[in-house]
């Protein structure tokens, strides 16, 4: 078989589906041609490889890159003074209401130039990269018109041009409610769904729709009306659901089979159950969770016994968690989740995959994927979760390159 590119003598671990859990090779090979994998697995049951370019591993593992499937990169300004609050014991629903939070967030966005909101968004997008992370989910949301949401979103596309990344867009336009809307909340929702989501939709700026389902954010109601203007378009959806409360948020999800549902700290049974019928992604951010103090966990256990698969992200964002790191975002993951080794690992892979709906190109070493590898010296894939603040990263790989 003739192609561009071998990685010999490896460990994989292939994060495929089967009994094997991470799918773990000792004597790995994995091959490319035209940016996608041809073959990956083990030496003795290759066929035979004529490479243009044969890349010796010595035995480092390689994974597949890592992906960080929840995110709101693209934003101005930081909100360090709201954790000073937080730290004198203000909550965050407090601080919301007197007009932080998101808003002051949209505030600094709005008054940034597209090139201002690029440049500062690819420094933290570049501290992903450096630790494998071949794709990411940017969400809009700090913008709250159409022309500011359109400009996150150029930004989001723009990524892709100025660095080896695959992205996904997510339109959050119903994040907060904007100042001028203020205390006409139908009004906006009809203002996302009858025009911002059309003409954002139209320019190829979305790849899917979230919405903040809370009590500080929008109603079950509203939500359903932003979740039917979406499918109405032929756009996949996500929420941010029962992080401070339970609004029936991942219910009302399921119902349009959405891709994922993010946070889940108060998710009852009949949510779980709902996810797991309709095949809906449940992704853990404790990097909010450990931002924000809280103490109640999400029902890992009742997701785990229902099938529900378990991706794991940063929540990059200025306010609730200000992290780029998707490797303590496991670490994270498991020690205040007490998620496994191998759900953090799946997590950031094969089920990140699933969460952006991308699961026949990205996730696991398969052929037909893109060839999107993290080669990493370590003695054993456990070391990803366990090490903090440490980047064993030896080399990244995207699409073949």
């Amino acid at each position: 078989m003739r192609c561009d590119r071998i990685w010999r003598d490896a460990r994989l671990a292939t994060m495929a589906p089967g009994p094997q859990g991470l799918g773990l090779v000792d004597d790995g090979v994995v091959a490319c041609t035209e940016g996608r994998i041809v073959y990956a697995g083990t030496a003795r049951e290759a066929p035979p490889l004529d490479a243009l370019e044969s890349v010796d591993c010595e035995r480092r593992w390689i994974t597949p890159g890592l992906i960080d499937c929840h995110t709101h990169l693209v934003y101005a300004g930081d909100r360090a003074a709201e954790f000073e609050q937080r730290l004198q014991g203000v909550s965050y629903e407090a601080i919301a209401r007197a007009g932080g939070g998101i808003a002051s967030t949209v505030k600094a966005t709005r008054a940034a130039s597209e090139y201002e909101l690029l440049n500062a968004t690819l420094a933290r997008l570049d501290a992903l990269i450096s630790e494998g992370v071949t794709t990411i989910e940017v969400k809009s949301g700090y913008g709250l018109s159409l022309e500011q949401e359109r400009k996150q979103l150029r930004v989001a596309r723009a990524l892709e041009q100025e660095r080896p990344i695959g992205v996904s867009a997510t339109f959050l336009g119903a994040h907060a409610l904007p100042p001028e809307f203020a205390g006409r909340a139908d009004d906006y929702i009809s203002e996302v769904c009858d025009r911002m989501l059309p003409a954002l939709a139209q320019e190829r700026l979305v790849d899917a729709v979230d919405v903040f389902c809370e009590n500080i954010g929008f109603t079950h109601e509203q939500t359903r009306r932003v979740f039917q203007a979406a499918a109405d378009l032929g756009l996949r959806v996500k929420l941010h659901a029962e992080q401070l409360s339970n609004l029936g948020g991942s219910q009302l999800a399921a119902s349009f089979r959405a891709l994922s549902t993010d946070h889940l700290e108060h998710l009852d049974q009949a949510g779980v159950e709902a996810m797991a019928k309709a095949g809906t992604v449940a992704v853990m951010l404790p990097g909010a969770f450990y931002f924000l103090r809280d103490t109640r966990l999400p029902p890992l256990q009742a997701l785990r016994d229902a099938g529900v698969p378990l991706a794991v992200a940063t929540d990059s964002n200025p306010g609730t968690s200000p992290l780029c790191s998707l490797l303590m975002a496991m670490n994270f993951a498991a020690t205040m989740f007490r998620m496994t080794v191998e759900e953090c690992l799946l997590g950031v892979t094969r089920a990140a995959a699933q969460a952006l709906g991308r699961t026949a190109d990205i996730g696991t070493l398969e052929a037909g994927k893109y060839c999107d590898l993290a080669i990493w010296n370590i003695d054993r894939p456990a070391e990803l979760v366990y090490r903090m603040g440490f980047n064993p990263l030896h080399s990244r790989v995207w699409r073949g390159a």
